[in-house]
């Protein structure tokens, strides 16, 4: 499908000899996503959610209305979080989460997808949907990936203490050292990629460093990454599951293991038979 901005289609005026104006091309084709601009990919939009009904009324106030399909990752939620989206959101795509850990949801929630697009958004109230056209932008302007970045100029966190911004900082040094990525935020779950990335990724990963691995496997794939600048507001209700020391090092052990493969992969290349047949015939 085309990956193109659009002028949004409008009415026109009949001809003055009153033959029938001719359809306009874009005509059910491209969403509208202001009155100057209009898209042809569809979007989806991924929200893994455990016990978040009260947050989903902010979540879904923010999304635009021009998007795909919207679909809930349940995790076994006990306090109605399935019903409170659908009361908002009619057309919810509603999918039971395998596994435990946010990277298992998001699993669940890619393959559930329709969309062209792909953007993955927090049930706690921290992202703001409105900023999902940037996003979208970045995608159909050439990128692969559009990384959402709290540090990036324009971006910023209400969120963050000063030991998991120290951290996060450290972890991502690593990785634009270690993968040559060149990386503002690395721990950040609002991002947005075409769904042909999927193949290039292979997701195996259960818990919060689904977005590191998501990171790291994009740049070992070559695929074209921008960041977006994005702000993280604080969860509005309840208290997130995540733990600073528990996931960082989580986060440190898939930065070690991507480095590892990457390496058997040079040495597995580097004394392939194919190889060595080429040595062969240049000595």
């Amino acid at each position: 499908m085309s990956s193109v901005l659009q002028p949004a289609a409008t009415e026109q005026d009949p001809p003055a000899d009153g033959t029938p104006a001719a359809a306009a091309p874009t005509a059910g084709t491209y969403r509208p996503v202001s009155s100057h601009l209009a898209i042809a990919p569809p979007v989806s939009v991924v929200i893994p959610a455990m016990n978040e009904a009260e947050n989903l009324p902010y979540v879904f106030k923010t999304l635009p209305d021009w998007i795909h399909e919207v679909v809930l990752v349940d995790g076994n939620s006990t306090d109605g979080t399935v019903e409170v989206a659908r009361a908002l959101w009619p057309g919810v795509k509603v999918v039971e989460q395998r596994g435990r850990g946010k990277g298992d949801a998001l699993i669940t929630g890619f393959q559930a997808c329709t969309g062209d697009i792909i953007v993955m958004v927090d049930a706690d109230g921290s992202a703001d949907g409105n900023e999902i056209v940037s996003y979208v932008s970045a995608l159909v302007s050439g990128a692969d990936f559009a990384k959402g970045s709290r540090f990036a100029n324009g971006g910023g966190t209400d969120d963050m203490t000063f030991v998991r911004k120290l951290g996060n900082r450290a972890l991502c040094a690593v990785v634009n050292r270690k993968f040559g990525a060149r990386y503002t935020d690395l721990c950040y779950g609002y991002n947005a990629f075409w769904r042909h990335c999927l193949d290039k990724i292979d997701l195996d990963c259960t818990g919060f460093e689904v977005e590191t691995l998501m990171n790291i496997r994009v740049v070992k794939a070559g695929l074209r990454v921008q960041e977006i600048p994005s702000h993280e507001y604080l969860r509005i209700h309840g208290t997130s599951n995540l733990r600073a020391v528990r996931d960082g090092f989580r986060v440190l052990n898939v930065i070690l293991r991507e480095r590892s493969n990457r390496r058997a992969l040079r040495r597995r290349a580097q004394h392939s038979p194919l190889l060595d047949a080429v040595r062969g015939e240049v000595s």
